[in-house]
């Protein structure tokens, strides 16, 4: 046995931060697509406000 250090170098393994950090962004990227699948069911009627009239009476008081 020897007790000389090695020259080998050897690749270490990913740490658990890193790990975390690939993980939050693929679930980033699969946030990011939800949000524009979303955006493309509801665009047609972004602007569209007359589907969003109110039904009921409004009344003023004054005092």
């Amino acid at each position: 046995m020897s007790t000389q250090l090695s020259t080998e170098n050897r690749k270490q393994p990913p740490s658990i931060y890193t790990v975390m950090l690939f993980l939050a962004m693929i679930f980033l990227l699969i946030a990011v697509v939800a949000m524009f699948i979303e955006l493309g069911r509801w665009y047609p009627e972004l602007y569209n406000t007359q589907s969003a009239m109110p039904t009921g009476m409004m009344t003023l008081f004054s005092l």
